[in-house]
């Protein structure tokens, strides 16, 4: 299965500086030695950075996605962005359920569940987001916890998804899991899916997010469950981006 490299900018980035982004980034991957390798880019950028992203991207190969999508279809929902427009646009995927959205907006996983099936109506692949906070690790509650925020998630979702298993406590504190705490969620997720979906559980792509690097990636994509990486700032460089391709090549 190809590793996915869902490159979150979360709230950095005007569209001037992602069209210089993305222009550093064309010319870098231009280089033989930084081609597009085994993994997928995909930029999960601000909304109003999509149109630019879109336009100096195209046939780059490189896919661009929302950062949030509404569980509405369209109507009276002031300032949220519907799954039509992201599609629009060019978008391929939508982030649901990340931990910043659950925490600072309240989300809940039955939210969570209506933003993904939203996104799917509208043709996009939500990206679910599911992992533990630091007080349910040490518990050593991190499997339960998290399978049972995965199960709310995934209500009356289809199989045509991604998963990234991220835990709160490693994304942005420099703190990584190992790639054998990656792995052990992974696997459990992907028990959890075969559960849910069945043999289509098998083609479900498993992220890790949480404090990605060029310097240990490999090591986390390695592992037979994960299939990629959530990364947060690792994203924002055009060196570290180019890094984390060269090494899953």
């Amino acid at each position: 299965m190809k590793n996915l490299l869902a490159l979150n900018w979360k709230m950095n980035k005007t569209p001037s500086e992602a069209q210089a982004w993305a222009e550093e980034l064309q010319s870098k991957l231009a280089l033989s030695e930084s081609k597009l390798g085994d993994a997928e880019l995909a930029i999960m950028a601000p909304a109003i950075d999509l149109q630019a992203l879109s336009w100096f991207l195209k046939d780059s190969g490189v896919a661009i996605g929302g950062q949030d999508v509404s569980a509405h279809e369209s109507g009276a929902y002031t300032g949220e962005i519907s799954a039509a427009m992201l599609k629009d646009v060019g978008a391929k995927y939508a982030v649901v359920g990340h931990s910043e959205r659950r925490e600072y907006h309240n989300e809940d996983d039955a939210g969570v569940a209506a933003k993904a099936a939203q996104a799917q109506a509208g043709g996009l692949v939500p990206i679910v987001c599911v992992g533990e906070g630091l007080d349910v690790r040490e518990r050593g509650e991190q499997v339960p916890y998290t399978l049972a925020q995965l199960r709310g998630s995934l209500a009356g979702v289809g199989a045509d998804v991604v998963i990234a298993y991220e835990p709160v406590w490693a994304i942005g504190t420099g703190k990584t899991a190992t790639a054998e705490d990656a792995e052990e969620l992974a696997a459990a997720i992907r028990a959890e899916l075969r559960t849910l979906y069945g043999e289509s559980a098998d083609s479900i792509q498993i992220l890790y997010g949480g404090s990605v690097k060029p310097d240990n990636i490999a090591s986390i994509c390695a592992k037979p469950n994960v299939n990629g990486a959530l990364v947060g700032g690792a994203s924002l460089k055009v060196a570290d981006v180019v890094g984390m391709n060269d090494a899953l090549k």
